[in-house]
C-alpha cells in the first residue's frame, strides 16, 4: 500500500480513472503549488520509494510507453506563469503553462516562440517532454534548440538549473536538451526559458501537387538549387493518390516576391497540370498530427526523404493498413498515422517493412491500447543506448521517474 504524502504546499489527492497513463492508473495524485512544493513532493517520494510520472494538460499521457509501475502522478498545471522580456526577445515560462496561453502572450508583443505544435491543448512542459517539433524547425531549429535555460525537479527533489535568460549564455544547454524529449525520464521540468523571434510582416504558402516519387524528388532537388531559404518544407504523402509539397516563406511583403517567384519556378516543371499555388495563409489544421490513432516517427536523410515516404507507403499498401505520411522534407523528419483501429498485425507489417530499409528508423510516438498489447518493439535499434542507461542511472539510480516509458526500457 502507498504511504498517504503529507506536503507542505502540494495538494494530494486518490487517483481516479482520467489520471490513467497509458492504461495504468497511479495511486495518488500530487497538485504542487510551485517549484518548492514541487521538490518536496519528488523529495518524500524519493524517501518513500515512490515511482513518480509527470502531467501537465494530459494531452500526450498516451505517447511513449506504459510505466512499469506508477505510484504517484504529479500534475504540474499550476506551475502556470509568463515572464516576457521583449527588449531581450526571452521570455521564461513555468512548466504548466498552456502553450496558448504563451503564444498569445507573445503575439500581443508581436514576437513568437518558432515552434509549430503537433497537437493542441499541450502545456509547455509536455511539449518539452515529448520534444517533437512541427514544419518550422527547418528554420528556426527544433524546439530543444530554441531552449536557453530549463530549471528541473530531480527524482531526490533537487532543484536543478541549467542555461538562464539570456541568449549569450550557453552553461547547460545540453542539460536542457537531455531533458527534452526525455518524457521525464530524468526529471520533472519546472519552467524553461527561450529565445523568441519577432512575427514576420508577412507569410506565403506555395503549395503543389506531386504524382509521384519522381517529379517530388526532382522538385526538391529544384528547390534547394535555388537562395530561397524557407521556413518549412511540408511533404505531405497519403496513403493512395497524389502528395503535396508546401513551402512556407515569411519575410517583409516586398521581399518576399522574388522568393516566391523562384519557388514558383523551381516547382512548376514537375507538379500536376494546375502548377504551384500560393496563398497567404496556412492550411487549417497545419502540423497538426490526428488525435486519435497509431503514430510513428520515420527518420531519414533529407535527400531522402521523398523516399523514405514512398517506401512507408509501399509497405503500407501491401497490407492495407492506410498510412499516411507527412513532415518535414527538408529536414528528413516524418510522422507517420495509421486510422484509428488499424488492426495491430497490419502496423505490425508495416514497421518490420520500415525498419528493413536502412537508414529508416521507425520509433512509434503514439500507440493505441490494442497495438501496445500486441507486443511490437517501439524503438527498434537505439543507437547510444548504453551511453542513455548510463545518464539514467546517474539521475534516476533508483529508476523511479517514469520508468518504462522510454527507449529500452528506461
Amino acid at each position: 500500500m502507498t504511504q498517504n504524502l503529507d506536503v507542505e504546499g502540494c495538494a494530494v489527492r486518490e487517483a481516479a480513472a482520467e489520471d490513467t497513463v497509458c492504461g495504468v492508473v497511479p495511486q495518488q495524485v500530487a497538485v504542487p503549488s510551485d517549484t518548492d512544493s514541487l521538490s518536496r513532493v519528488m523529495a518524500a517520494a524519493h524517501r518513500g520509494g515512490l515511482s513518480v510520472t509527470a502531467r501537465g494538460a494530459g494531452t500526450a499521457l498516451d505517447w511513449g510507453w506504459p510505466p512499469r509501475s506508477l505510484d504517484l502522478l504529479v500534475d504540474t498545471s499550476t506551475l502556470s506563469w509568463i515572464d516576457h522580456n521583449a527588449g531581450d526577445l526571452v521570455v521564461e515560462v513555468g512548466a504548466g503553462t498552456p502553450m496558448a496561453d504563451l503564444n498569445a502572450a507573445l503575439a500581443a508583443s508581436g514576437q513568437r516562440l518558432s515552434y509549430d505544435p503537433v497537437r493542441l491543448g499541450g502545456t509547455v512542459g509536455g511539449t518539452l517532454a515529448t520534444g517533437v517539433s512541427g514544419p518550422r524547425r527547418l528554420l528556426s531549429g527544433a524546439l530543444r534548440d530554441l531552449v536557453i535555460g530549463m530549471t528541473v525537479v530531480r527524482a531526490d527533489g533537487v532543484v536543478a538549473r541549467s542555461g538562464g535568460r539570456v541568449v549569450k549564455n550557453v552553461a547547460g544547454y545540453d542539460l536542457a536538451k537531455l531533458h527534452t524529449g526525455g518524457y521525464g525520464t530524468l526529471g520533472v521540468i519546472a519552467s524553461a526559458a527561450f529565445r523568441l523571434h519577432p512575427v514576420p510582416e508577412a507569410l506565403r504558402l506555395v503549395s503543389a501537387r506531386l504524382d509521384s516519387r519522381i517529379p517530388a524528388e526532382k522538385a526538391l532537388s529544384a528547390l534547394r538549387g535555388t537562395a530561397v531559404v524557407p521556413s518549412a518544407v511540408e511533404l505531405d504523402w497519403p496513403a493512395t493518390g497524389p502528395g503535396r509539397l508546401h513551402v512556407v516563406l515569411e519575410g517583409t511583403s516586398g521581399g518576399l516576391e522574388a522568393r516566391v517567384a523562384a519557388t514558383a519556378r523551381a516547382l512548376a516543371p514537375w507538379a500536376s497540370d494546375e502548377g504551384p499555388v500560393v496563398t497567404e495563409e496556412l492550411p487549417e489544421g497545419w502540423g497538426l498530427l490526428p488525435a486519435e490513432g497509431t503514430v510513428a516517427l520515420v527518420t531519414a536523410p533529407p535527400a531522402e526523404s521523398v523516399t523514405a515516404a514512398d517506401w512507408v507507403r509501399e509497405v503500407s499498401e501491401a497490407v492495407d493498413a492506410g498510412a499516411h505520411v507527412r513532415g518535414s522534407a527538408a529536414t528528413g523528419v516524418l510522422f507517420v498515422t495509421f486510422p484509428p483501429g488499424t488492426p495491430a498485425d497490419r502496423i505490425r507489417l508495416v514497421v518490420d517493412g520500415v525498419r528493413s530499409a536502412e537508414g529508416h528508423p521507425l520509433v512509434l510516438l503514439r500507440a493505441e491500447p490494442h497495438v501496445r498489447a500486441a507486443g511490437i518493439d517501439p524503438w527498434g535499434e537505439v543507437p547510444g543506448l548504453g551511453l542513455m542507461r548510463a545518464v539514467k542511472e546517474s539521475l534516476d539510480p533508483g529508476h523511479r521517474l517514469s520508468p518504462g516509458r522510454f527507449a529500452g526500457g528506461i
